[in-house]
């Protein structure tokens, strides 16, 4: 948050991360909320939209969620997109930045929530994947992965996403390769202190569990979406 700023009583703290012809609204404090738009205010509205459907993951974390009826954002930082027509990973539709709030240290009762957070992000793609059909719905044009080819996806991103955390596997085949995976990544989170990389070319504890999160729950609603 910039110098001499209060944050707003109540409202959730987000940043905007700007790509060419998109921007992305992300909460700072419940990883994996966020959401893409043509625009600051559609990003957000959208972030809203998604509030109900976030819940789900919170209640499985055993937090408790700001009440949709109450629900107000403060945007405390905007990372602006400087590439001109070069490639962008928001346009693209991926996370790209890390927040400024991401480089503070964490204490042991953030990281643990972080890894709580993380950890019930994954049990709602479980359960999304475990009561989904195998063919799934194509898009307008007849694209778009079936189930299982979605799940495998998510896999194979979170082997890459972990060497970001100082943590090495190759892409899971089963329920325990699976297990090891994750456990290692919320070791890596849950045990984090201090405000930098686990390695040199590595991520932010705080970047980690949201950029991860984002992109398990990005995919767990896909599925339930062409269900």
């Amino acid at each position: 948050m910039p110098k001499g700023v209060s944050p707003k009583a109540g409202a959730v703290p987000v940043y905007l991360e700007a790509g060419n012809t998109r921007v992305f609204a992300c909460s700072l404090d419940w990883p994996g909320w966020c959401r893409r738009a043509k625009t600051d205010e559609e990003a957000l509205d959208a972030l809203a939209i998604y509030a109900p459907r976030y819940a789900v993951v919170a209640k499985q974390a055993g937090l408790r969620f700001p009440a949709a009826a109450h629900l107000t954002f403060d945007v405390v930082e905007q990372i602006p997109w400087r590439g001109g027509k070069a490639f962008s990973y928001v346009d693209f539709g991926a996370l790209g930045s890390a927040a400024q709030r991401d480089s503070e240290p964490l204490t042991a009762a953030q990281a643990k929530r972080l890894a709580a957070l993380l950890d019930a992000a994954w049990g709602v793609l479980d359960d999304v994947v475990a009561g989904a059909p195998a063919q799934l719905q194509k898009g307008p044009r007849g694209g778009g992965r079936d189930r299982d080819a979605v799940f495998a996806h998510v896999l194979g991103a979170e082997a890459a996403y972990a060497r970001k955390l100082g943590v090495r596997h190759k892409q899971p085949q089963d329920r325990d390769e699976i297990a090891a995976v994750r456990a290692d990544i919320l070791a890596a989170i849950s045990g984090a202190r201090a405000g930098a990389p686990a390695t040199t070319t590595g991520w932010l504890r705080r970047y980690a569990a949201r950029r991860i999160a984002w992109h398990v729950l990005d995919h767990a609603w896909e599925i339930e979406d062409r269900s």
